[in-house]
């Protein structure tokens, strides 16, 4: 125990001589993605754990292939895991006639359109007609589930971008339906219809992106103006109502710094970066962990690492999910420059 005890302050100590950054003109996202790529089992999925156990789950695989492009690295290992995504669309979509899912229609929408492929066909599915036939009248994206309605800011979000991507454009009335989600104080809930509207980071950080990507700037400078007031003194943003009393954590921080830089509040973005490199595995980490990005400041945690990679490179560098692209990316999995 007493040398166990040794060994965590000398890595501490080490830690505190040894910063977490790549080199001096290498971004933080390029070994962040690198470190991710290599985490893909099979070389091709991500997994989550619960309960132990590894599940292979595809909407995480999905966020790896938008860190890539993020990043503009490990474009190989980003087709092979597209590749897994579009040969595993059953389980993920439903069958898209008892069961289907908005969410994950959209997000298979935009992980196809980031890699320059054609979402009417992906996979075999048509994902955008697919996603156009959840379309309600009040202009809401709904599951169609026997185990109910789980759409949310998110889901409505990733449709209006993914569609608004495509020749037919986001439907007028599911814009209109994600605006007048916007609570008093400027930012969007989660939850639809929920009394009070409480406004949450996260969702605020999506639908931001998604109504400026059609038009409504306005409303997504407002939830911008709110993010940007619940960034803390060291650039990172805490989940829910955005309380300062909660420790910030790169989830909501990379989805909010992509989001300010998509809206150019670049002073915010640049906070925010600056929070989520001092979150990265430095040199003086265990070699295997190096470059990966850590929930929180209590450092690395393999059960929450790999989200926390996938969403905080997003805030580490690169476009917003409107324009993102894995157009140029290079194939290298890069690791973190050591001494």
């Amino acid at each position: 125990m007493k040398l166990r005890a040794l060994t965590v302050v000398l890595a501490a100590a080490a830690s505190l001589a040894v910063p977490a950054t790549a080199s001096a003109t290498t971004p933080p996202s390029q070994p962040a993605a690198g470190w991710l790529a290599r985490q893909l089992a099979g070389g091709d999925h991500l997994e989550t754990v619960f309960g132990g156990t590894s599940f292979p789950d595809t909407g995480l695989t999905i966020d790896g292939i938008l860190a890539f492009a993020s990043a503009g690295v490990a474009d190989t290992a980003a087709g092979r895991a597209t590749t897994y995504v579009a040969s595993n669309l059953a389980g993920y979509l439903g069958d898209g006639v008892e069961e289907s899912y908005a969410g994950a229609t959209a997000k298979a929408a935009l992980a196809a359109e980031v890699r320059g492929l054609d979402p009417t066909g992906f996979g075999g599915v048509d994902l955008p007609a697919r996603l156009r036939a959840l379309l309600t009248p009040s202009g809401r994206f709904s599951d169609h589930s026997a185990f109910g309605d789980f759409s949310n800011a998110f889901s409505q979000s990733l449709a209006l971008i993914a569609l608004d991507r495509t020749p037919g454009g986001a439907p007028a009335s599911a814009v209109t339906f994600l605006a007048g989600t916007q609570c008093a104080d400027g930012g969007f809930p989660l939850a639809f219809g929920a009394t009070p509207c409480v406004s949450d980071t996260d969702s605020t950080a999506m639908v931001a992106q998604a109504l400026q990507a059609t038009g409504r700037l306005g409303q997504s400078q407002q939830g911008l103006t709110w993010l940007a007031g619940k960034q803390q003194a060291d650039g990172g943003l805490s989940v829910g109502t955005g309380d300062p009393a909660v420790a910030p954590n790169a989830n909501t921080t990379g989805l909010a710094g992509q989001a300010f830089r998509a809206g150019l509040r670049l002073a915010a973005a640049q906070k925010a970066k600056t929070f989520l490199a001092g979150l990265q595995v430095g040199c003086a980490g265990v070699p295997a962990n190096r470059g990966a990005l850590a929930y929180d400041a209590t450092g690395y945690d393999a059960n929450t690492v790999v989200r926390a990679t996938t969403q905080g490179v997003l805030g580490l560098g690169g476009r917003g999910l409107a324009r993102l692209t894995s157009a140029g990316s290079s194939a290298a999995e890069p690791a973190l420059t050591c001494p």
